[in-house]
């Protein structure tokens, strides 16, 4: 059985992924920072259809917190063919110029010093020339990352512009060590970050500018990360998939 580590997985596109991961037959860790509870209800509910799956607390902006998380896939499941850097944060809509340097921390601690320790310590049990048996990063980037998110999030495009990079060059650096790494880049979706923002019904307030005119779903995103973590995206490699409505 394959074994796949999703970060950020007690809600919203990290959870769906979780479940349709266990549906594909892999086992499952499901990451989280704070919410145990939310958590286990994944877990559980993936044991519930027959699947495997175990719950791991681990905050991905602090690398012992990181190094733990690894450590616990490998004395339970001896090995890692998926990670999914799905983990980050949102804070409240405002312009750059009224953002504190405190923000600016905790928003590139989360979303991006995590995701490059979680893709280093992947690669250390993946990579071929290590002694590993290859496999799958798929980074969940943001439409964001293109479009700069004026006046809301500005630095939340930032850290998703680098995750882009990340994407990009990592995909070359690793593509001769069995690994292949690829993003998604979700926008609109109904998921309750937007009230970390400051907006619950956000998706709603913009739908009509959506060429589709709705809102996505996170077992839609889902779908295209767990497209990239198999076989069946075998020739792709530093690729995204944007899955925006046509927007």
């Amino acid at each position: 059985m394959k074994t796949i580590l999703i970060t950020g997985a007690s809600r919203g596109i990290g959870a769906a992924t979780a479940l349709l991961a266990a549906r594909n037959g892999y086992a499952v860790a499901v990451n989280y920072q704070k919410n145990h509870k939310a958590a286990n209800e994944v877990v559980n509910q993936i044991l519930s259809m027959g699947g495997e799956a175990i719950a791991i607390q681990a905050d991905v902006s602090k690398e012992d917190e990181i190094l733990h998380l690894f450590s616990v896939i490998d004395s339970r499941f001896g090995n890692l063919h998926c990670l999914v850097n799905n983990a980050g944060i949102l804070e409240h809509q405002m312009k750059l110029v009224d953002m504190d340097y405190a923000r600016l921390q905790r928003m590139f601690k989360a979303n991006i010093l995590g995701s490059f320790l979680c893709c280093k310590e992947a690669i250390k049990r993946m990579s071929t020339k290590l002694g590993g048996k290859g496999g799958t990063i798929v980074n969940v980037s943001s439409i964001a990352s293109r479009t700069g998110a004026p006046f809301e999030y500005i630095d939340y495009a930032a850290t998703k512009g680098a995750l882009d990079s990340l994407t990009i060059g990592l995909s070359k650096e690793v593509a001769d060590e069995g690994i292949r790494v690829n993003a998604v880049r979700p926008a609109f979706i109904y998921t309750d970050i937007h009230a970390d923002g400051g907006e619950p019904d956000r998706i709603n307030r913009l739908k009509e500018g959506i060429p589709l005119k709705r809102g996505g779903l996170t077992e839609e995103v889902a779908e295209a990360i767990l497209w990239l973590a198999s076989e069946k995206s075998s020739y792709s490699t530093g690729i995204f998939i944007d899955v925006t409505g046509g927007k």
